[in-house]
Formats: structure tokens, C-alpha cells, sequence
């Protein structure tokens, strides 16, 4: 059992896991570059992510076993954030098509919930 700060920093990651996959069902990656709101949104859940894996890990330094990609995720935010006029739409939506069921099933077992398929 994690310690609370840090099941909270997990638990916002997987609400903002789950916001991102509600909010791209059935999504192409068409509408995706069509829709200023749905990319707007979909960055914001990354930005929400990154940030809180980041408090997490200053809490629990040993989630950088548990987190793939942990480094990638922060930087990933980070980019969003400072770079913000050089975020890629094709680079958004292939991390949620290739790394976001991997976090979210990492998060699910680090809060002791069965992990389901992504």
C-alpha cells in the first residue's frame, strides 16, 4: 500500500487516464487535428499525468521501478508546458495509441485494483 500524497498523485493520473480514453473513443486521428477543443483537452489530461508522476515520484522515489517510461512521461509534460508551440499532433496521439494502456494498468496495480486490458 502506497503512503495517502502519493495514492492521490495515482489516483489523479488515472482519472486523467481515463478522461483521455473518453475523450478520444472513437476518435480518428483526423478529428483529432480537426478539433482545437479535443487537442486542447487531451493535452491538458498529459499535462495533468506528468505532473503528478513527477510529485510522485519526489514522494516515493522507488515508483521509478513500478512507472515505464517515467523519465519520457515527465519530459513528455514538460514539453507540452514549455514548448508548447512545437507539440506535435502526431506524436500526441501515437502516445495514446502505444504508451497510455501501459500506464494506466501500472496504476491500477500500484493502487491494488485488478488490472483490465487497455
Amino acid at each position: 500500500m502506497q503512503p495517502p500524497d502519493v495514492r492521490k498523485y495515482l489516483f489523479d493520473i488515472q482519472q486523467a487516464c481515463e478522461l483521455l480514453r473518453q475523450f478520444t473513443a472513437g476518435q480518428t486521428f483526423d478529428d483529432y487535428k480537426a478539433n482545437a477543443m479535443l487537442r486542447s483537452a487531451v493535452e491538458r489530461q498529459f499535462e495533468i499525468v506528468g505532473e503528478a508522476l513527477n510529485r510522485a515520484l519526489r514522494v516515493a522515489p522507488t515508483l521509478t521501478a513500478e512507472i515505464s517510461d517515467h523519465q519520457r512521461i515527465i519530459a513528455f509534460r514538460n514539453h507540452l508546458i514549455h514548448g508548447y508551440a512545437a507539440v506535435a499532433d502526431d506524436v500526441v496521439w501515437g502516445v495514446l495509441e502505444k504508451n497510455l494502456s501501459t500506464l494506466a494498468a501500472q496504476v491500477r496495480r500500484l493502487l491494488g485494483e485488478n488490472p483490465q486490458p487497455g
